[in-house]
């Protein structure tokens, strides 16, 4: 099996049973073979997101405001905003695995089972949309993950502390406050239907918090540097001064955090 050569397709692909079935297959193979880099192998530079033939992309700021959640379109502007983020992080888990071929078999074996949950929050989540006559691709998207991934590509370290560690366990303290503002229209099914998914997804969310968590203080104790460098590294790329209103403590310690990390991220208390 050409294990990059699939990869390199599960990622290009914007066909989500494709992105399954090679996922399955480089997983398969992973459980069963060392997985090494191979000689000459030099990932390749992707100038667009897979996604790019079925979405529109938009600069963040013109992205309509999702507020009316009462309505169908409302609700599935939501929705989408989700699977988006689902469907970012299969190719962003596809591409750690891609992206750094020098890592351990264990590493990518973790990776392709977080694109495989991906996956199936994508698959759960674009259902939802069906059932309220959307699909994906039907409102405009950013590409702010993708581009996480381009600025990382020359560092396992900076991606493992800038996409888990960062934007993945942000979703750990946004997710709930979803959930929260739904709950009172929990009575329509569709709402009803969106907080189960988003439960699922945040308890597995977890689990893929943790994996960047051990391969970011893997990466940290192979290269001789304090796990402070954490702060370092979201300065560089301006992260720290985004303003967390809300800190998912409890998650974050389960994915790893410690206290101290969680305080200077803005959290009130942890114990």
């Amino acid at each position: 099996m050409d294990f990059y050569s699939v990869l390199e397709e599960a990622i290009i692909s914007d066909d989500i049973g494709v992105k399954e079935r090679l996922t399955l297959q480089a997983l398969a193979y992973c459980n069963e073979n060392e997985v090494r880099a191979e000689d000459g192998f030099v990932p390749k530079w992707f100038e667009r997101p897979s996604y790019a033939s079925k979405c529109h992309i938009v600069d963040p700021r013109e992205l309509p405001a999702r507020k009316d959640f009462d309505s169908p379109e409302g609700l599935a502007t939501l929705i989408h905003a989700i699977t988006h983020i689902e469907y970012s992080a299969i190719d962003l888990a596809l591409d750690a695995v891609y992206r750094f071929p020098q890592m351990p078999t264990d590493y990518k074996k973790d990776w392709l089972v977080v694109a495989e949950d991906e996956i199936r929050h994508y698959k759960m989540l674009n259902r939802l949309l069906e059932g309220l006559g959307y699909a994906y691709g039907d409102f405009p998207v950013h590409c702010g993950l993708f581009d996480a991934a381009e600025h990382t590509a020359h560092s396992a370290l900076e991606r493992m502390a800038v996409v888990p560690r960062y934007y993945e366990a942000s979703g750990l303290d946004v997710n709930p406050q979803i959930m929260k503002k739904l709950d009172n229209k929990r009575k329509n099914p569709h709402v009803k239907a969106l907080i189960d998914a988003l439960k699922v997804i945040l308890d597995e969310e977890i689990d893929h918090v943790h994996k960047g968590d051990r391969w970011f203080k893997y990466l940290c104790a192979k290269e001789g540097l304090e796990e402070s460098v954490y702060f370092e590294i979201l300065e560089r790329y301006n992260l720290l001064s985004k303003h967390r209103p809300h800190i998912n403590v409890q998650a974050r310690k389960e994915a790893g955090f410690a206290c101290e990390e969680i305080l200077k991220l803005g959290a009130k208390a942890c114990d």
